[in-house]
Formats: structure tokens, sequence, C-alpha cells
């Protein structure tokens, strides 16, 4: 069974990668308003740690999670997370041929 893959959202904290739905810009009023309800909601997770909001993160269990990192690098580091276990799960089944 292949592991969960951590993603670095900043700070030192961390994501479960395939927990994602959604990495946003922080910078529309659509997006202030997400981050309002949540707050309301106590679904809202900020790991800016009083640093500037860079990214938007919407998990699969509706919480929100506020970001100092950019979307475009929090985008990155997701995608090379999926590659990484997209080849570990290649790995282990090439070995269970042999």
């Amino acid at each position: 069974m292949p592991r969960e893959t951590l993603v670095r959202i900043g700070n030192g904290n961390y994501v479960i990668a395939s927990k994602i739905v959604a990495i946003l810009n922080p910078a529309s009023s659509p997006m202030r308003r997400l981050r309002e309800d949540a707050k309301n909601e106590s679904r809202l997770i900020d790991a800016t740690q009083g640093k500037k909001t860079r990214t938007i993160l919407v998990l699969d269990s509706n919480h929100v999670i506020l970001s100092s990192v950019g979307s475009d690098t929090v985008s990155q580091r997701v995608l090379q997370a999926q590659l990484d276990t997209m080849s570990e799960q290649n790995y282990l089944a090439d070995e269970n041929e042999e």
C-alpha cells in the first residue's frame, strides 16, 4: 500500500497531497468570502504565521488552509508529490513481478 505524500506549504507546515482539492489565489472577492465563511464555520486553518496569504488550499474535508507560499510553488510541489507516488507504485509493481 503506498504511503501518503506530504506537501510543504510553508513555515514548517505540511498537508497530505491527496487531500488537496483546490489551490487558489486569494486576491479576488469570492476568495475573501470563502475565507470568511470558513472562519465563521471553524473550518479555517491559518498556516501563514503572520505573513501575507499567497495561497488558499481547499481540502476534501472542506477545510480551508491559508499559506504564505505562492500558488505556483504549491501546485508544483503537489505535482511532484503525485509523480513521486506514481514512481513508487511502479517500482513496487515491478518488484512484485520478480
